[in-house]
């Protein structure tokens, strides 16, 4: 009795387990904004790295588990939603109200002025909505994206703080705290978002290295690119990634 007891739990309780994982990405994320909000930035980074982490495991269980669901899919984008737009648009407009957070203000109400130009920084969280939306209906990124993944663009924009704090570079500091940069950076960003480049996806049907060649080679250079460079490897990791993936695209054709 104990034994089926047992059985008909761990039935029931795996159909959970990758729901779970997309619940704790997107408390990493919720935790994320409150501390972007307040300035800390760094700090809101790690939690995202946190939520992304988890974001990757909650779609390896279900496959693993063979307990994908519809429900699965829309909590997996909404949590995405947070932790991999809101956080990186409200990073972005942090950045961009410390270069120049009086460019274009505006008096809303007493004691509340609204600086114009770091909400520029908030359409990265609309393009990574828009994103996450086309993702839902389009049954062909099963293999592949089209377009950057918004976790990979959260990286992108939340490497920034992170080379400012510990990078300590004179003049890498000048080019990220110039707003023509975090301009074109955001620009950039909405455009890889949601454009049509073809970008493959980590997921290994086996561990072969023929069938797998760009994704165990992009990774390889990733750990050296990270150990070499730190944090300021990351915004090469996202060039590369979109490199391989048009070389990997024209050496299939």
């Amino acid at each position: 009795m104990f034994v089926i007891f047992t059985k008909i739990i761990r039935k029931y309780m795996k159909r959970y387990i990758p729901n779970a994982l997309t619940l704790l990405n997107l408390l990493c994320g919720s935790i994320a904004v409150i501390l972007a909000v307040n300035d800390n930035l760094v700090t809101a980074a790690y939690f995202v790295f946190f939520g992304i982490f988890f974001d990757f495991f909650d779609g390896f269980a279900a496959r693993k588990l063979n307990v994908q669901s519809e429900v699965g899919l829309q909590l997996d984008s909404l949590a995405d939603v947070v932790t991999s737009g809101l956080v990186p648009g409200i990073v972005m407009f942090k950045l961009l109200e410390i270069v120049d957070s009086d460019w274009g203000k505006t008096d809303l109400s007493e004691g509340f002025n609204l600086p114009l130009m770091p909400i520029f920084g908030l359409s990265i969280v609309l393009a990574s909505a828009y994103r996450l939306a086309k993702f839902n209906v389009d049954t062909e990124q099963q293999t592949f994206f089209k377009g950057l993944p918004t976790p990979a663009n959260a990286l992108l924009i939340l490497s920034l703080p992170l080379i400012l704090e510990f990078q300590n570079n004179d003049a890498i500091n000048a080019v990220i705290l110039n707003k023509w940069f975090l301009i074109a950076v955001t620009i950039l960003s909405c455009w890889l978002l949601n454009s049509g480049i073809k970008l493959f996806a980590l997921k290994f049907k086996n561990w072969n290295f023929k069938d797998n060649a760009t994704r165990y080679i992009f990774i390889i250079l990733c750990v050296v690119l990270l150990v070499l460079l730190q944090f300021a490897a990351i915004p090469l990791i996202i060039l590369l990634y979109i490199i391989m993936s048009i070389l990997d695209n024209l050496t299939s054709k």
